[in-house]
């Protein structure tokens, strides 16, 4: 089973296109496991026949990455945020004062050079989230012809209306189809009538948040979890995936959670009496001598919701791989 972790984690440093895991539920090959690539249309993670069998198939995303073109006032609290959300932060910025307060700020990456050079060394993929905070509309420019060139998540620009406009109109003008120009997010950011650098990184964040959301590509394996997994070690650990859900349900399909012997856990599927029914059965796994692979059902009652504050109970579906 690590083996298919580190053939995972391998896969997904390439950078070579989308990533799939096929997991087979029931009957004699349960838990055999393989990983595609391509492209799909159906991006969110579901359970479907497969060859007459059971499958739950999800896509895996890479750790989310936040490239943030310009070092300014406002570039600060979104390096910030994106760290505290998550995002590995990558800054683009060509004046050394503000690419050491990048740095100071947080970033993962800074990458002190003329725009148009520093964003060849950024291949982009699906996983990337672009966000444009430069200092006027010919840096917006260069960054945003050459951003719609590469794959990607998002793609926000701030800047006036007009600021916007001009750029967008110029884009037009050398050759960038104005469908795809439209799909810019600009001016970025959800409209809360932001005004400091600090309710405008609050607004970028939320907007991008939105839009990672509405997109249910499935959960993935943070970075702390996937060390864990491909780790040698010969301590036995559970890996719980969320593979169906009715109801209030806290968390949604794909999300994962690892349980260790001592009980200690990476990352959570909800909390609440869930999780603590899916550590129970996890630890009985690891010392009871119970099957490698189980699907667990969870059903919520009426009762138990409330005791944990919910409005509604709620059933979950979670697959259960001893590693």
């Amino acid at each position: 089973m690590i083996g298919f972790y580190r053939q995972l984690r391998e896969t997904l440093e390439k950078g070579e296109g989308d990533v799939y895991t096929e997991t087979i539920l029931r009957g004699q090959h349960a838990g055999e496991k393989r990983i595609l690539s391509g492209n799909d249309p159906e991006t969110g993670p579901s359970t479907a026949k497969e060859n007459g069998k059971d499958v739950f198939r999800e896509r895996i995303g890479r750790p989310a990455k936040l490239i943030i073109c310009g070092a300014g006032h406002v570039s600060i609290p979104i390096i910030k945020m994106g760290k505290m959300l998550g995002f590995t932060v990558t800054v683009l910025e060509d004046r050394p004062k503000f690419a050491d307060n990048a740095r100071a700020a947080g970033a993962d990456r800074v990458i002190c050079e003329p725009f148009e050079d520093a964003l060849e060394k950024i291949p982009g993929d699906s996983d990337s989230w672009f966000v444009i905070v430069t200092r006027g509309h010919r840096y917006d420019r260069i960054c945003l012809e050459q951003i719609l060139h590469k794959a990607g998540a998002y793609v926000g620009m701030m800047g006036s209306r007009r600021r916007v406009a001009i750029v967008k109109d110029q884009l037009e003008e050398s050759g960038i189809a104005r469908e795809t120009l439209d799909e810019v997010h600009a001016p970025i950011g959800l409209k809360i009538g932001a005004e400091t650098p600090e309710e405008i990184a609050v607004s970028v964040m939320a907007e991008i948040i939105q839009v990672k959301n509405s997109r249910q590509k499935g959960g993935g394996y943070s970075g702390e979890m996937m060390e864990a997994l491909t780790a040698e070690e010969e301590r036995r650990k559970v890996l719980a995936t969320i593979i169906s859900r009715k109801g209030s349900a806290p968390r949604s399909v794909g999300t994962k959670m690892l349980i260790f012997e001592d009980g200690r856990t990476v990352d959570t599927i909800g909390g609440g009496c869930v999780e603590r029914e899916i550590i129970r059965k996890a630890l009985l796994m690891m010392h009871s001598g119970q099957p490698a692979f189980q699907i667990c059902r969870v059903d919520m009652s009426a009762d138990a919701a409330e005791d944990e504050g919910m409005v509604c109970g709620g059933v979950v579906e979670v697959m259960m791989e001893l590693v």
